[in-house]
């Protein structure tokens, strides 16, 4: 016959109570002062006092979320981490937790399982619950130890809430910081954007030609599919794609620009994506690029035919993957970004010729919009004739409210290389020279064919850029600098006209433009 030995009942320390009571007192003036850093390792130093001091090792502290679930025990810095080694704290069980998360004090006195949990609330929501295991010995719990195993659970209550709410309150002071950068990054960006901002505010005209395009941009607008944007300069990409980005649903978030032709090459990389401290030489600090600004909202890529080879494979992947790194980091970055791309280039051709990726192509033209040059349109120069007076005449301090016919034939019959932009200079220089209520030209326009067609074996971008030169060069008698002088008229410093036809190879024919040249000096003596 076997004889099966009933537990022996565990010894309580005779000095138990007072222990518990100088432990509630110390932790109730420590907690309160503690940093924030310092109130997990505070607890797991109270937990290991508990044990000693109850001589049971099984001690922990369940913490609940605001759902009632665990979200974390803290134990005794003696606690063993093998479950086979004497001293393990015992998982909660889940009856256990239940009853705990409830706010229900648990108080098991059995010969083979002694187990007590005294849950903590805090505004009425129950934050942690101590639960000490004394099996499989025997144990009864009094009411004093209860009572005071309660005061020390709720002074650790309080200051679990409290690490709760430094740690809310510090990711929202780093998502307000966050925001902050962010924000002060877009307003950055967009005070550049006004500074630089020389287009007109509005899509003026109605022709055939235009309410086409107009309709397309209408479609694509809501949708989140990228748009080239195709035609010649001047005729108003960027305004177009203001358009776009206003009409679409990214309309909260920045439309960010970037002209691919003005960037130096070696700045390309940095610009687009951004640079860490140390990257390269005059890397300060940590730059965001302009897809980080953009992100959320569009980006809209003037010029795309000029991107270098080497950044559109890098462009590719944004496309693709949503996915680029910093210069000089390794860490991939996402965002969600609208590609609006613009060139007056012939991609197309540049794809046959190798000079741009015929993938990335494809992934840019998803939805093209042909913007109609100026001479496509005439019947809007009318419309877009007084839009400029209007918006010009207050600044100049003119008040024109005549434009002869005459005056408006020659508009209409000239050709309009220059396009909009070009009209828009004609009228504020007409402004300027217009002293009364009419306005006149200040300088004849050479009227032009409706289509300026190029002649064969000019199909050469640099052919065609040397043959406008000369044209606008023979208009104003070779004049690079002086009152109607070609750099005017062509938009540009007369310097850089100068640079493009040494590299083009335009010279001035004998006996022409030499009386406009400026005389040597005097010699000096």
């Amino acid at each position: 016959m076997s004889v099966i030995s009933m537990p022996s009942p565990r010894p309580v320390p005779e000095n138990e109570l007072e222990l518990i009571s100088q432990l509630a007192v110390t932790l109730s003036r420590r907690l309160t002062r503690v940093y924030i850093e310092d109130i997990a390792p505070a607890i797991t130093e109270a937990l290991q006092q508990i044990a000693s001091a109850t001589c049971i090792d099984a001690c922990q502290l369940i913490e609940f979320t605001q759902l009632g679930t665990v979200a974390r025990t803290h134990v005794p810095t003696n606690a063993a981490t093998a479950p086979d080694q004497p001293g393990q704290v015992p998982a909660p069980k889940d009856w256990l937790i239940a009853r705990l998360s409830r706010g229900e004090l648990v108080a098991v006195s059995k010969n083979d399982e002694s187990i007590l949990g005294v849950p903590a609330s805090v505004a009425g929501q129950v934050v942690c619950a101590l639960v000490i295991d004394a099996s499989p010995f025997a144990r009864r719990w009094s009411q004093p130890l209860i009572e005071r195993l309660q005061l020390v659970t709720e002074i650790l209550g309080r200051a679990l809430q409290r690490w709760r709410h430094e740690n809310a309150l510090r990711s929202s002071v780093a998502e307000i910081q966050r925001l902050n950068a962010r924000l002060e990054a877009d307003n950055v960006y967009l005070k550049e954007e006004i500074k630089n901002y020389h287009d007109f505010d509005d899509i003026v005209g109605e022709s055939a030609a235009l309410r086409l395009a107009l309709s397309r941009l209408a479609q694509v607008a809501p949708t989140t599919s990228n748009v080239l944007l195709l035609g010649p300069t001047g005729t108003g990409k960027e305004l177009f794609a203001r358009a776009l980005h206003e009409r679409s649903r990214r309309h909260a978030r920045p439309l960010v620009r970037v002209n691919c032709a003005a960037l130096p090459p070696t700045l390309v990389e940095s610009e687009l994506f951004g640079h860490e401290k140390g990257a390269f030489t005059g890397a300060v600090g940590v730059r965001q690029g302009r897809f980080e600004l953009a992100d959320g909202g569009t980006i809209f890529l003037d010029e795309i035919g000029d991107l270098p080879q080497e950044i559109q494979v890098k462009f590719l992947r944004v496309l693709q993957e949503g996915e680029f790194e910093r210069v000089g980091s390794s860490r991939s970055k996402k965002v969600d970004v609208r590609v609006i791309a613009a060139t007056h280039q012939d991609l197309e051709k540049a794809v046959a010729e190798g000079r741009f990726r015929a993938d990335l192509y494809y992934r840019l033209s998803v939805y093209p919009i042909h913007l109609p040059s100026l001479r496509e349109r005439v019947d809007d120069i009318p419309r877009l004739v007084w839009f400029f007076i209007h918006r010009h005449r207050r600044d100049l301090g003119r008040e024109i409210t005549k434009v002869p016919q005459s005056v408006m034939d020659t508009l209409q019959r000239y050709a309009w290389p220059g396009n909009v932009r070009e009209l828009e200079n004609v009228v504020e220089r007409a402004l300027i020279a217009s002293t009364g209520d009419t306005l006149q030209l200040d300088a004849p326009l050479v009227p032009g064919p409706p289509a300026r067609v190029v002649p064969e074996g000019m199909e050469n971008l640099d052919a065609v850029q040397r043959a406008h030169i000369e044209s606008v060069l023979e208009r104003c008698a070779w004049r690079i600098n002086g009152a109607g002088n070609s750099a005017e008229r062509l938009g540009i410093h007369p310097n850089t006209l100068r640079f493009r036809m040494k590299k083009l190879g335009v010279v001035c024919p004998e006996n022409r433009g030499r009386q406009h040249r400026p005389s040597p000096g005097p010699r000096p003596s």
